[in-house]
């Protein structure tokens, strides 16, 4: 019988997806799934300990750390791969007093490399000028988490979360500023502990110079505030 892992990525495949570290591909998971591929993921993970000749039978802080490892996985790091989106529902933006202004919300994000698999650990500023729908406060933050929980680069990070905030507010008027460490850079290659990168998507009204310059003031307020 064909592994879980395996039966899932023969569903992707027929239906010609892709099963990139930064893909969702909890349409093909079917219930119950999910333990199963913690248990594959597991002897997996019990593999490569293996191979590293850690003992983790007679290890106390070692036995187990597979199973660990697994749920870190699917459960927590890569948890936006494996767990559909969030609901998001988006009211009217209209009547006698719509919003016409700024809103800029903060979502703290937490998110794995896809190159080395190490943390990613930031903040991401969603600026939206509101058309006729807006979306609850918490869902920008919702949506920010679903992207980042799995394997990235910070700039598809940054664009995918514009796509769809963009898309379930059908407002062009769109701005993602994302700055975060990278475990890649602080733990391995050149060890910069003190190294942040930056990356900005803005669109519709946001190109503009005096609407970018007090997105980024809203920005830095929030920032003083902390």
């Amino acid at each position: 019988m064909h592994s879980i892992s395996n039966r899932i990525k023969e569903r992707i495949i027929a239906s010609n997806k892709s099963f990139f570290a930064c893909d969702n591909i909890s349409e093909f998971i079917k219930p119950g799934e999910t333990d199963e591929l913690i248990l594959e993921v597991t002897e997996a993970f019990e593999t490569v300990l293996k191979s590293l000749i850690i003992d983790t039978q007679n290890d106390p802080n070692s036995k187990g750390t597979a199973k660990r490892l697994a749920k870190m996985y699917i459960d927590e790091l890569f948890s936006g791969r494996y767990e559909p989106e969030p609901d998001v529902t988006a009211f009217p933006n209209d009547g006698k007093n719509p919003y016409q202004g700024m809103l800029v919300v903060r979502a703290e994000i937490k998110s794995m490399c896809s190159h080395h698999h190490q943390p990613v650990s930031g903040t991401a500023f969603i600026g939206i000028i509101p058309t006729h729908k807006v979306i609850g406060l918490s869902k920008y933050i919702r949506i920010a988490q679903w992207y980042a929980r799995r394997g990235q680069l910070q700039e598809e990070l940054t664009v995918q979360i514009a796509n769809k905030i963009s898309d379930v507010t059908e407002s062009e008027n769109i701005a993602v500023y994302v700055e975060a460490t990278h475990g890649c850079c602080q733990n391995r290659g050149v060890m910069a502990f003190d190294s942040t990168t930056q990356t900005c998507v803005v669109r519709g009204e946001f190109e503009k110079l005096n609407v970018k310059n007090e997105f980024f003031q809203q920005i830095q307020m929030q920032k003083n505030r902390s």
